[in-house]
């Protein structure tokens, strides 16, 4: 029997890759349900009319205008932001794949946890914007949260091999992106579409931007954190240029285990739409014997200080995360709108942190209040930073 998929974020970059793995299983998966904010209708309307999903969803109401007489018989549209919430709860879905970028994808996350869904979690920032609420929420209502980030899935994996109360440390593996090696003093000059080129994944542009500070991997450690229950000073960042150990379990006893794979997201994507199950894999395996040296190598702080600025947030409280992410999400903007130079981007997000003195989340409105508290605040630290036109 096939699982039912609703997948929000259909459009992005892990979107696309999702729909990859669903062609290849399709005795295995069928898509229920579509979702995306509305900045591509055109492959929006191409997926809808491979997939035939029964609900499609867009939150742009002029995407909604343009696809209301263009799709297929069978499939239903809803549009604004609540439609959303209506795929996260699709009661054909097995899965719910929330693929969203930013805190924007929180509410949505949360009612596919609320409606005990498998959930594979590819949001990172609803994690770290709510994670002992979001983990709780799945405990009550039975639901189970699977990471789709590749560092993640690597861990759960790994942690197979042995019990909790054996793991010493977490290890996450970063490319260190495309400024590993460029001279500080240069950092300046950097432009948007220096920083969109990743060296080893293709991503979409929020994200490229976050590896290319290594905020990205910050946010990773705050996820982990919460994922497995793990306190951050046991989880560590290891520089891996080659992006093929996607992270690492350190044991008690001195023992290690590594999780290997070619550096695609399909992957970690049919992991977790496939979990509990292992399934065959249609996809180009790694071959081990080709790859010769593995690189690893500390983790510079002077270079990419985004790291211990994300450690330090989540020791701060729970919501110094949530202040984090939104100064990080509007300090991305700025400088990907060519606002701000690439030095401007921790700095803002460093005076937002300052600025707030943190206290315990109650629920997910007081999460969103953060958040908005972050981006307001981060939009004051813009100024005096941004340059001349």
């Amino acid at each position: 029997m096939s699982r039912g998929v609703a997948l929000l974020g259909s459009t992005g970059s892990i979107g696309k890759s999702a729909l990859t793995v669903v062609r290849r299983h399709p005795g295995r998966l069928r898509v229920v349900a579509l979702a995306a904010y509305g900045h591509d209708p055109e492959l929006l309307e191409a997926q809808a009319r491979e997939h035939r999903p029964d609900l499609l969803a867009v939150v742009d109401p002029q995407a909604g205008r343009a696809l209301a007489a263009r799709l297929p018989p069978g499939v239903r549209l809803e549009v604004g932001a609540a439609a959303l919430e209506s795929v996260a709860t699709h009661p054909a879905a097995d899965v719910v794949l929330s693929a969203l970028v930013g805190a924007a994808g929180l509410r949505p996350t949360a009612a596919a946890v609320g409606a005990g869904k498998l959930v594979a979690l590819a949001n990172k920032e609803s994690l770290v914007v709510a994670g002992r609420l979001l983990l709780r929420l799945a405990a009550e209502r039975g639901a189970t949260v699977v990471p789709v980030d590749s560092e993640h899935v690597a861990l759960d994996q790994a942690l197979r091999g042995g019990a909790r109360g054996e793991v010493s440390r977490l290890v996450l593996t970063a490319s260190g992106g495309p400024f590993l090696e460029r001279p500080l003093q240069t950092w300046d000059a950097i432009r948007p579409e220096e920083a969109l080129r990743h060296p080893t994944w293709s991503m979409g542009r929020k994200i490229s931007v976050d590896s290319a500070t290594l905020m990205n991997k910050g946010l990773e450690l705050i996820e982990a954190s919460y994922l497995f229950g793990v306190p951050s000073e046991r989880v560590s960042v290891v520089v891996h240029p080659q992006s093929i150990v996607h992270s690492l379990v350190e044991f008690c006893d001195g023992s290690w285990l590594a999780q290997l794979a070619p550096n695609d997201m399909v992957f970690p994507i049919q992991y977790a739409l496939s979990y509990p199950e292992r399934w065959e894999t249609p996809f180009a395996r790694l071959a081990v014997e080709e790859l010769g040296e593995l690189r690893f190598q500390p983790l510079d702080p002077a270079r990419f200080p985004a790291v211990g600025l994300a450690r330090a947030a989540l020791a701060a409280g729970e919501s110094a995360p949530a202040v984090l992410n939104a100064a990080n999400e509007v300090a991305v903007e700025a400088f990907l709108g060519r606002e701000i130079p690439f030095t401007a981007l921790l700095p803002v997000v460093e005076e937002t942190l300052a600025a707030h003195t943190p206290c315990p989340l109650a629920d997910l409105d007081a999460a969103l209040v953060w958040d908005e508290w972050g981006r307001a605040r981060a939009r004051q630290a813009l100024a005096g930073r941004r340059l001349r036109a």
